[in-house]
């Protein structure tokens, strides 16, 4: 019996690196399952596409975590009749993160006529998605000229085009003032933004 005990004390101590190690491959699989769980790291170098893909980053790991777990009647709340619901606050935001996105491709937005039903779910997946394809993008090409990456809406005949700047004070700061209200909402439906989260560090407090 001792002998039996001390051969699987002496098999655990062997294979417990391994363990750990399929531990955390599990964490990193369940991390990168969804982008900016935690904010990626940041470019060796400053330029304009560097710096704009870092205000997307930043965008991306707020919007994460405010809508990381929400319920029912967090989706459903809003602060009185005239406000949007935290859901229609979200559907906002996806159309902003596609407007962002198109800017950078310099592909005009053009307005479908039909209304998309999308989950909760499947609108935060395409919206984090954009956030990253985005940041992706531009820091690809650390030379890309941001005056090539104009805001194009396409109705009917008419076309209007706008640039980059207009995206930083348009959809861009639209987005992170819509992401600030879904953190108040959820905190009004008793539902707060996990406060391990550090919007600085762009990582989970331990």
């Amino acid at each position: 019996m001792k002998l039996y005990l001390s051969l699987l004390c002496l098999s655990f101590i062997i294979n417990y690196p391994l363990i750990a190690q399929n531990e955390k491959t599990m964490d990193d699989n369940f991390i990168s399952e969804l982008p900016y769980y935690q904010i990626p790291d940041y470019p060796e170098n400053y330029t304009s596409a560097t710096v704009a893909a870092r205000m997307i980053d930043g965008l991306g790991f707020r919007y994460y975590w405010a809508t990381e777990s929400l319920r029912e009647e967090d989706l459903n709340f809003k602060p009185n009749e005239d406000a949007r619901t935290s859901l229609e606050t979200l559907d906002h935001i996806l159309s902003l993160s596609r407007v962002i996105l198109n800017a950078v491709k310099n592909q005009a937005n053009i307005r479908s006529a039909e209304k998309e039903d999308l989950s909760y779910e499947q609108m935060r997946k395409s919206t984090l998605e954009n956030f990253k394809e985005t940041s992706d993008l531009l820091k690809s090409d650390k030379e890309k000229d941001l005056a090539d990456c104009n805001v194009i809406f396409k109705r009917s005949e008419k076309t209007s085009e706008y640039p980059f700047w207009n995206l930083i004070n348009g959809p861009i700061a639209d987005a992170i003032w819509h992401v600030g209200q879904v953190v108040s909402f959820r905190r009004s439906s008793g539902n707060p933004f996990n406060s391990k989260a550090s919007v600085f560090t762009g990582k989970l407090r331990d």
